[in-house]
């Protein structure tokens, strides 16, 4: 018994990407937890300004200022860079 041929055409490409779009979107998200031990190393960028005796200094001096103005400096370059290697490695940098 041969059957019919179809009478659908062929799914359009522009549709069929949308249609998987929106059963993406449709699918219950899959659970995403942030429980990472990267975030951890965020704690340092807290608590190191916290810690008075680094910078209760005036010496050394770096170009003429005293330690509590140049180290300043560097505690935004540590969260800088504590935050950017946790989100590089929690997997929140990928590109999608």
């Amino acid at each position: 018994m041969a059957e019919p041929p179809s009478t659908t055409p062929p799914p359009d490409p522009e549709t069929a990407d949308i249609s998987d779009t929106e059963a993406a979107a449709s699918a219950p998200a899959q659970a995403r937890s942030d429980r990472s031990p990267w975030n951890w190393l965020l704690i340092v960028p807290i608590v190191v300004p916290l810690t008075t005796p680094l910078f209760n200094h005036d010496n050394p001096r770096l170009l003429g200022f005293p330690t509590f103005y140049w180290l300043q400096l560097a505690f935004i370059i540590l969260g800088v860079t504590t935050t950017t290697v946790v989100y590089r490695m929690t997997g929140r940098g990928e590109r999608r």
